[in-house]
């Protein structure tokens, strides 16, 4: 659609916004660079899959070269969002449409654009910060940008988000990023950067609010009659079907070798994991699968995630589900700031919502986790596993080398921690893009 004939009226760029969120199901999606994450940390591995299994072994071994087809689908993945995202913004610059309207989406696109750039900086490291369209010619002289300079472009954009979009309460549309959402996100930004004041600040506005609370159930967070419930912050929209925008999570994150749902296998649970839970926590369950049973009737035990099941997904060969993917919810809220402040009072709530003994009683397991940094870092994996939480937590408290070498078996060095430069993107602009350390 020619872009110039295209951005006109409300309707126009209404369409123009919806398009920008349908990047979150690529950038989101159980094959992409934030699910294998989890596949580098000690939550999950994969055995046999489809595709080009040496390259996606290679994350879980940390073996990665910069010519991993993955890493390069990753980088130019963003990439493209970001050009959709800055597109639109862009185009509302000189757009006549009403004022009120046009801030409204701009700080939409602005909450997405910080979003994908908040991801970058911790996948990447310095990445080329763009927030404008540029052309291909134009690319040739644009280097990667300091990390420092693009989470001071994340914060300013998440700020203008927060100033200019609608609390959950009255938000017009399911889906759409909340006043709350950026608050939320903001929280996590600071305290990846270790500015815990600030964090302790932006986590507290969403906590005072109001807008926000666990629901009674952990299985309620799963199940899809509680979809976009006053614990989600920010959720992905998925609508179940083979002609709809479906979820995947479910048949990517099931074994290869079943033949009920033709599994991809990717994100297999690690005994690791499993292991984790305490006694008694009903957590442990509703979040993993210790099994199947084959069209045969014969059971076979395997581990791999139960939170995105859609018995009624339609079969069409994959299961096209309806559940949507929560990427920011308040349970993490209550438990970073606990991490920012210390205040055990939140940190107790998500535990007594799971059933589980408070912080500080004699029932708490402080044999395991004697101190409080390690129980939020356990009730975190708890509470959060498989959400594509778990490799950045332990990087943001300096652990991820330790903890997933231990567990894998292989020592990890700390420039191992971050992702190649795509070697593409090297041979595109030889003179300008830079690689990362030890690649």
């Amino acid at each position: 659609m020619n872009e110039e004939d295209f951005f006109v009226g409300e309707q126009d760029f209404e369409l123009a916004v919806n398009g920008a969120y349908q990047t979150l199901h690529v950038v989101y999606a159980p094959d992409g660079a934030l699910a294998t994450t989890e596949q580098m940390s000690d939550n999950c591995t994969v055995f046999h899959i489809s595709g080009n299994t040496t390259d996606k072994f290679q994350f879980k071994n940390y073996n990665l070269l910069a010519d991993n087809i993955y890493v390069e689908k990753f980088w130019n993945d963003y990439y493209k969002s970001l050009y959709i995202i800055n597109t639109v913004i862009e185009k509302l610059s000189t757009s006549s449409i009403n004022n009120e309207v046009k801030t409204g989406y701009e700080a939409e696109m602005r909450f997405l654009r910080a979003l994908y750039y908040f991801d970058m900086v911790r996948l990447w490291g310095d990445v080329p910060l763009l927030t404008t369209p540029v052309t291909v010619n134009e690319s040739y002289d644009i280097g990667r940008t300091s990390y420092i300079e693009v989470y001071a472009q994340i914060i300013d954009d998440l700020v203008f988000a927060e100033n200019n979009l609608p609390l959950r309460s009255v938000q017009n549309r399911t889906g759409q990023a909340t006043k709350g959402a950026a608050e939320g996100l903001l929280g996590k930004v600071y305290l990846t950067m270790g500015d815990k004041n600030n964090a302790e600040t932006y986590l507290k506005k969403v906590i005072d609010s109001e807008e926000y609370e666990l629901l009674p159930k952990y299985s309620q967070i799963w199940d899809l009659e509680h979809e976009n419930s006053k614990e989600a912050l920010f959720e992905i929209q998925y609508t179940r079907g083979a002609d709809k925008p479906a979820s995947r999570y479910w048949q990517s994150f099931s074994p290869f070798e079943n033949t009920w749902n033709f599994g991809s296998g990717l994100n297999q649970v690690t005994e690791n994991l499993w292991n984790e839970y305490e006694e008694g926590d009903e957590r442990r369950d509703l979040s993993i699968n210790d099994g199947y049973f084959e069209a045969s009737g014969t059971w076979v035990n395997a581990l791999f995630p139960n939170k995105w099941t859609d018995e009624n997904s339609v079969f069409d060969g994959s299961f096209a589900s309806e559940n949507n993917f929560i990427a920011l919810r308040y349970a993490d809220i209550l438990l970073m700031y606990a991490e920012a402040t210390g205040d055990v009072e939140y940190f107790n709530e998500v535990r007594r919502r799971a059933g589980m003994p408070e912080w500080g009683s004699a029932e708490y397991p402080t044999n395991k986790f004697p101190t409080l940094d390690l129980a939020i870092d356990h009730e975190r994996r708890s509470e959060l596993a498989m959400e594509f939480h778990r490799w950045f937590d332990l990087r943001r408290t300096n652990r991820a080398a330790t903890v997933f070498g231990e567990a894998k078996g292989i020592t990890i060095n700390e420039w191992q921690l971050f992702l190649p430069i795509p070697q593409s993107a090297k041979d595109q602009n030889p003179d300008i893009i830079t690689q990362n350390t030890g690649y």
